[in-house]
């Protein structure tokens, strides 16, 4: 008998005319080995098996084997057999499993299995018919799928079991958690798709991944570095309750997994001290890795560093938002971060909107966030316009990932109080106060911020020139002034003397690096250095001004300005310690409509209200102010993520592509990343590697530091002065990048936040 020709899932050339097969079977086998070893961290192993054996069934079918054999060259008579055809593959084992194992289990494995190239797709389209997955099940598209022999179906289906395991968050009916369980199983599936056809096509690189340290001997490197730390330490009051307050997260961590929050006042080094819980807390409870989620690229910047410097740089991931290619491509979705490294720092967007993403290389890092430490570092800046949503996913994590997360600020915003309403008019709380455990116990946050009394916070009225605030400025030897949006900054800076050093977002990471480093100097050797800012030092960036200006805002970004004066606790007078000086101004214009504008409002409120309160900076302020905020806006789930993934989940009907179109935690407008002229030789050096040789993850880690976030209307404006290389958006025109301003290519009426 002739043997029978094996079907192909992949092809590389190993040499000139010689090919190098991934039989389907094998690829099959392989992908459903790796998810499952994937979704047995929360007992779902028997999904994946299944979801796995079947999302290239497709792949058999005579049109697609045609096509893989033309685009290879490895049958260059392909176009004769109509290799050129369309030939869908990741409809077929969806299709099967809907009809075979009906309209839950059947439902759910559909989802995983249709969008495991294209997204998780919507269950019915709002705009007309058509790529929607209950049109994929149902309707045309079916009957025009390219047909697969009886004999093939019956090879890949006759292994297969129907999933018998029940999540306790099904059991429940715990519908708001729903879409999250069967992300995180979509998530196993990509990535173990993503990474068997790693193995085939590039071995060394799969081989070479997980070689990272242990959590054990991650532990001992950050004993090793505290130790070194501790005995250069100068013996200050501030450095002594810095070494209390590590002392009680290290003794904290023995508690069981759940939900957490650390209160210390800026300054007292959370940092360092939340790392120290998250290391003594993954050893003591196995956990895999820790994630610090962070609002602020340029928190990232600095944060990474300091991890990298005492971690290794092979054990931390930097990954935020800042370029992800537009097209998705075969190469882009490969050169995608799925957060296998023990330490990962990462962006509070990139964070959530990957919780509510669509796309294949966006969650494809999801599984490994389960059994995970998660510190959400500045918790108070969740957006709230998406708190509902965020919340219920939090609660998610820590209910049925076994995801430790700790809600990580010096003003904790009242997220486990009763602040949302339900129809009848009651008010609920999301995350209890009962189960959420505060590890300062000993001494207590109200204790700390007593003893870590470092400024006085008064208030200067309002400005009605930028040149008069500059003019106040310009007394200083030394000074830090924050306003509200980029606009602003740039406006200010304008009317300051020369040698005044610019911080916004408009510059790209590694020119923010460069300034920072330069401002830290001057304050170290007591040069003059004056400072505009826009918010973006607010968190995590360790500046120590003896006086820092702050237009008014939200108590709770008073209170981080705050953290950037006196920080050490050095200023003395005759020789006897005193305050530092945080004055609180009204700026020329408002704060922008929206979140800012009112907290601006509910800054100015609590101000007058409890004005001794805000001048030392007492944590019963920041419940009153947060109690305060949350009462004035009108909803915690602007883009009505119920609608779209909870009121319908006790039939799986979830519309996950448009949710994640709609979930945008970047205020106001979207966002464009752009590739920038700064250290223009070396930057134009890594573009042209993308043009040449498309994305990969290290090209990607690289460009990151050289890119601006800009909104989408700013960018058209001056589109015609980029180019898109490989589907990231790159600067060829000389005129667009300030070497102290950063990106300036807009008009001044075009308002940037």
């Amino acid at each position: 008998m002739c043997q029978k020709e094996k079907l192909l899932a992949h092809v590389r050339e190993e040499e000139p005319q010689k090919w190098i097969i991934h039989d389907l079977e094998d690829h099959l086998k392989g992908v459903a080995e790796i998810a499952k070893k994937f979704a047995a961290k929360f007992s779902c192993n028997d999904w994946l098996e299944a979801a796995a054996l079947l999302h290239d069934m497709g792949k058999g079918s005579e049109a697609f084997q045609n096509k893989i054999k033309l685009k290879s060259g490895y049958d260059p008579e392909g176009h004769i057999k109509d290799g050129e055809g369309q030939s869908p593959h990741s409809t077929h084992g969806a299709v099967w499993a809907y009809h075979e194992w009906g309209p839950h289990i059947g439902k759910v494995l559909a989802y995983l299995i249709a969008g495991h190239h294209g997204g998780l797709p919507d269950w019915t389209h709002t705009m007309g018919i058509g790529g929607n997955l209950e049109y994929r099940l149902k309707f045309d598209e079916v009957a025009r799928l390219p047909e697969l022999s009886d004999e093939l179906i019956a090879e890949l289906t006759n292994p297969l079991k129907v999933p018998d395991s029940i999540p306790e968050l099904i059991s429940k009916a715990e519908y708001e958690h729903f879409h999250l369980w069967i992300r995180i199983l979509y998530s196993c599936l990509v990535d173990a798709d993503f990474l068997d056809t790693e193995r085939f096509m590039d071995f060394e690189k799969f081989e070479n991944r997980g070689k990272h340290s242990s959590m054990t001997v991650l532990k001992k490197l950050f004993d090793a570095h505290m130790d070194c730390l501790t005995e250069k330490a100068s013996k200050t009051p501030v450095n002594t309750i810095r070494s209390d307050i590590l002392i009680q997260c290290r003794l904290q961590a023995d508690k069981e997994h759940g939900l957490f929050s650390l209160t210390v006042p800026t300054g007292g080094g959370k940092t360092l001290s939340s790392m120290a819980f998250a290391l003594e807390h993954a050893v003591k409870h196995n956990k895999e890795r820790i994630i610090m989620v962070i609002p602020y690229t340029s928190i990232i910047e600095q944060t990474s560093k300091i991890y990298k410097e005492i971690f290794h740089d092979e054990n931390v991931i930097e990954h935020h938002s800042s370029l992800d290619p537009d097209k998705e491509t075969p190469q882009s979705r490969l050169a995608s971060e799925n957060w296998d490294a023990p330490i990962i720092v990462t962006t509070s967007v990139q964070f959530f909107e990957s919780l509510f993403a669509a796309k294949s290389s966006a969650c494809r890092k999801l599984h490994n966030i389960v059994n995970s430490v998660v510190i959400i570092d500045e918790v108070q800046m969740l957006p709230t316009d998406y708190l509902k949503p965020v919340l219920h996913c939090i609660k998610g994590l820590t209910r049925h990932f076994n995801v430790s997360m700790v809600l990580c600020t010096a003003t904790q915003p009242a997220i486990t109080s009763e602040i949302f309403q339900k129809e009848n008019g009651e008010y609920y709380a999301i995350l209890e106060k009962e189960n959420c455990c505060e590890i300062m116990t000993s001494p207590t946050p109200q204790e700390l911020t007593e003893q870590l009394q470092r400024v006085q916070v008064e208030q200067l009225g309002k400005f009605s020139e930028w040149c008069c605030l500059a003019e106040e400025l310009k007394k200083c030897n030394q000074v830090l002034c924050i306003v509200n949006t980029r606009n602003d900054c740039r406006e200010l800076y304008e009317q300051m003397p020369e040698n005044t050093i610019h911080l916004s977002a408009n510059m790209c990471g590694q020119h923010r690096s460069v300034c920072i480093e330069k401002i830290k100097k001057k304050l170290d050797a007591n040069e003059p250095v004056h400072v505009i800012s826009t918010q973006l030092v607010e968190a995590g960036v360790d500046f120590d001004f003896p006086v820092v200006f702050r237009a008014m805002a939200g108590f709770d970004s008073i209170a981080q300005a705050a953290g950037r004066c006196n920080r050490e606790g050095r200023l003395k007078n005759n020789g006897k310690p005193v305050h530092g000086k945080v004055f609180v101004f009204d700026p020329p214009t408002p704060a922008p409509v929206g979140a800012l504008r009112k907290g601006e409002q509910a800054g100015k409120t609590i101000l007058s209200i409890d004005p001794e309160g805000c001048r030392k900076l007492s944590p019963q302020t920041f419940t009153q102010y947060f109690e305060h905020y949350f009462s004035n806006l009108y909803s915690f789930d602007k883009q009505d993520m119920e609608a779209l993934l909870v009121k319908d989940a006790p039939d799986f009907n979830f519309q996950f592509r448009t949710a994640a179109q709609k979930f945008n935690l970047i205020d106001n407008q979207r966002q464009v990343s752009v590739v920038v002229w700064y250290e223009k030789e070396k930057v134009q050096k890594m573009i042209n590697e993308l043009r040449y040789t498309g994305p990969y993850r290290n090209l990607m880690r690289r460009l990151q530091r050289y890119t601006v976030s800009i909104p989408e209307n700013v960018f058209d404006e001056v589109r015609s002065s980029f180019e898109d290389v490989q589907g990231i958006w790159c600067q060829n025109a000389d005129t667009l990048y300030d070497s102290e301003l950063g990106f300036v290519g807009y008009t001044g009426d075009v308002p940037i936040i």
